[in-house]
């Protein structure tokens, strides 16, 4: 039976002189030496850091109703730019649907092939570190913010004498809640805490 492919193909806003074409060019030709029947071709373009694109929701609305049985795209870098996890689970909710996927420059990218186990082991230990290397950097950032006196990464700006006069002077001077938090470079809210501090 003729498996049924759909070809996804994203260039970047920020991609000057890059075309979708070029990739859908390539991919259709690989799809017809694979004897697959394309149903569909969805192109973004747009980053690839979201995964609210218009045409790759539609690709996975598509893939939930098994409308193809193979998604085809140019290189994973295309499909998803959001990081190992978040890739790693694009491919795994397309597995999930029943639909293999392919990507034409990486052919160790293959979950039609025999290789489609290790590729999913080795993706889920780089998303694992990755992960270890997010929560660390969180940990250590949060320490660096309480061992300058700050909470939740932020100064507490009504402890800072320098500020406080700042605040003094602007108040004095007439202006606005609004006024003096533009002027400071700060939130309202945190105009009205200075004032609360300075009463």
């Amino acid at each position: 039976m003729t498996k049924r492919v759909a070809l996804y193909a994203r260039v970047s806003t920020k991609d000057k002189g890059q075309d979708h074409e070029n990739q859908l060019i390539q991919l259709r030709a690989f799809a017809k030496t694979q004897g697959w029947h394309i149903v569909q071709e969805y192109v973004d373009k747009v980053s690839g850091k979201r995964s609210d694109r218009d045409q790759f929701q539609k690709m996975f609305v598509s893939a939930s109703k098994r409308e193809f049985d193979i998604l085809c795209f140019w290189s994973l870098d295309r499909l998803s730019r959001e990081g190992t996890v978040e890739t790693l689970n694009h491919l795994r909710r397309l597995t999930g649907y029943g639909v293999d996927y392919r990507s034409f420059t990486e052919q160790y990218l293959d979950s039609t092939g025999i290789f489609k186990e290790a590729v999913i082991g080795i993706l889920a230990a780089v998303a694992k570190q990755e992960r270890v290397r997010l929560s660390e950097r969180t940990i250590a950032g949060l320490e660096r913010a309480r061992s300058q006196g700050r909470v939740g990464g932020r100064p507490k700006v009504e402890d800072d004498a320098v500020t406080m006069k700042t605040y003094r002077k602007l108040k004095a001077a007439g202006l606005s809640v609004r006024k003096i938090a533009a002027e400071m470079s700060v939130s309202p809210t945190t105009v009205q805490k200075l004032a609360r501090v300075a009463a």
